[in-house]
């Protein structure tokens, strides 16, 4: 399970707040690959513990950030519209 950092949390938010089309827009190749590679994981770990409910390690560290559940799920709306497989 990767460490959520800084940078991890802070594209997380932005994902969470942003228009998809726009993001896609301005998205070169290392930040897709960064999405896919790291924040894919971290949001798909996010989605599986809030579905299964199989443990509570990404929500409290979402919570400690401060992205509440709306945001994980706008999170997680957005990434899928920017092709991210969160499932």
């Amino acid at each position: 399970m990767p460490e959520l950092t800084l940078e991890d949390i802070e594209f997380i938010k932005i994902l969470a707040t942003s228009d998809a089309t726009i993001l896609q827009a301005g998205m070169n190749e290392v930040t897709r690959k960064r999405l896919d590679d790291q924040i894919g994981v971290i949001l798909r770990e996010y989605y599986h513990e809030n579905t299964t409910f199989s443990g509570t390690k990404r929500t409290e560290e979402f919570q400690k950030a401060g992205i509440d559940e709306e945001h994980g799920k706008a999170a997680i709306a957005c990434a899928r519209r920017l092709g991210i497989d969160i499932s």
